[in-house]
């Protein structure tokens, strides 16, 4: 008892314009085949194709989150690097200088993290309607 394999020798070819060949592509791009001979096969047999949605709000979020959370990231490290600078000081108006100096890095955060909460704001009024 041996299994047959199946195996594809049989050619198929078609001639498609640019438009065609495009649209074909894009929706391809759509679906979770692999390959495009694949998607084909698909097709032409009218068998089921897996098509992903993408929600294109939530992907602009994550986007600016992403940007946002970078942005943090290096703000909490400039803030990180003043700390120790702070720790290494021993004169009264060195103090004083990093005071100033940090004033600005924590406008820069305050700033930051009120952008985040509007954009927060903003992505929950659109997905609570």
């Amino acid at each position: 008892m041996s299994e047959t394999k199946n195996y594809r020798n049989r050619w198929l070819h078609i001639r498609l314009t640019a438009d065609e060949h495009k649209s074909i592509c894009s929706q391809f791009e759509k679906t979770s085949c692999r390959k495009l001979s694949e998607y084909l096969r698909k097709v032409l047999l009218n068998k089921n194709i897996t098509v992903l949605h993408r929600n294109q709000s939530l992907d602009d979020f994550m986007a600016e989150m992403i940007q946002l959370r970078n942005e943090l990231n290096h703000i909490g490290n400039n803030f990180n690097q003043s700390v120790k600078k702070l720790h290494t000081l021993d004169h009264i108006p060195e103090i004083k200088t990093w005071a100033m100096l940090n004033e600005n890095s924590k406008k820069m955060f305050f700033q930051k993290t009120a952008e985040i909460k509007t954009h927060l704001n903003k992505i929950a009024d659109k997905w609570l309607q």
